[in-house]
């Protein structure tokens, strides 16, 4: 028997992303999970364009990179994010959680209130240090690294099994 959904179609997830997907089988698999996902919740993904980074770029370059993409990101997240929004980033420092944990948090963030939640993903270089400071929660998926179109593709199919698992619905284990 299916539990009730207690994270439903009132859920407003955004996937804030630094770079565009040029590759046709990463584009394919994002449509494939924005349709699964459709009816669990609201989905939106916003991409910032990245920067250039130069051959053999310094530390400091490297860093006002991130800060000039982590400052696209936040002024497109202005104009989505209201009071309340929860904000979730992907980092490599973050807290590791299984499928069924991350699961739990989402539905915890629906039952208490939350009905906005944003995902950020940087970009080759990583996320700015403004943006990791402004997120609620930081999340990591491995120690590794990842490329962050490839991490879009992760992250969706993480969401989507999330809702199967709060769903009551048969997923693979």
């Amino acid at each position: 028997m299916k539990k009730d959904r207690l994270v439903g179609k009132n859920m407003k997830i955004t996937i804030a992303c630094v770079g565009k997907i040029k590759e046709k089988f990463y584009r394919d698999a994002i449509l494939e999970y924005e349709k699964r996902l459709s009816r669990y919740c609201k989905l939106e993904l916003i991409e910032v364009a990245d920067e250039k980074t130069p051959e053999n770029a310094s530390a400091l370059v490297e860093s006002q990179i991130r800060e000039k993409e982590g400052e696209r990101v936040r002024a497109r997240l202005e104009k989505v994010c209201r009071e309340g929004t929860y904000v979730i980033a992907l980092a490599i420092d973050g807290k590791q959680l299984d499928s069924v944990e991350l699961s739990q948090k989402l539905e915890q963030l629906g039952t208490s209130g939350v009905s906005h939640i944003v995902f950020l993903i940087g970009g080759s270089l990583g996320m700015s240090e403004q943006l990791l400071r402004k997120a609620d929660f930081k999340l990591s998926f491995s120690k590794m690294t990842f490329p962050h179109q490839l991490m879009r593709v992760i992250l969706l199919e993480q969401i989507y099994r999330g809702y199967r698992i709060m769903s009551g619905e048969p997923y693979h284990k």
